[in-house]
């Protein structure tokens, strides 16, 4: 039988790696966004130009919130805001050439640091790290790649 806490806390030690990882791979860009701000970024980047309402449902933010963020991000050059060429009133949030480039370089660095984490596990724990992190994901309903493709930037 399983002990539910034991899993709890190795789950919440495993997170606050990984958030350490992300914060270092944001700091080492020299980014001057926050990681909220970032992972919208990430948002632009991976669903494309979005209307503030759909934005800040998809990073499960109030509108006002998601707003105070664009308004940041496009303050540093991150992201940007133009008219909807299909509605003139409403204005479309996309994420800059920096912006991208900012999401490229910090998910680059954040697989290297795992990928060197990863290489100091035994082959046979990595192989049930596997198992346990996949079953973990479906069972969040996590979003799932292809077989052997992976997320152009995985949120994580």
């Amino acid at each position: 039988m399983d002990d539910a806490d034991a899993v709890i806390r190795a789950l919440y030690a495993a997170s606050q790696v990984l958030v350490a990882v992300s914060a270092r791979s944001l700091a080492a860009a020299g980014a001057k966004v926050t990681l909220a701000q970032f992972r919208m970024l990430v948002v632009l980047a991976t669903r494309g130009a979005a209307k503030l309402v759909a934005l800040a449902e998809a990073m499960g933010v109030n509108p006002s919130t998601a707003m105070r963020m664009v308004d940041r991000l496009i303050a540093v050059g991150l992201a940007d805001r133009r008219p909807n060429p299909d509605d003139r009133r409403e204005t479309i949030l996309t994420v800059t050439r920096g912006g991208l480039r900012l999401v490229e370089e910090v998910t680059a660095r954040r697989r290297e640091e795992i990928a060197a984490i990863a290489a100091r596990i035994e082959p046979g724990e990595r192989s049930a790290l596997l198992g346990a992190l996949s079953a973990f994901g479906a069972a969040g309903a996590g979003p799932v790649a292809p077989e052997g493709e992976e997320p152009l930037f995985p949120l994580g």
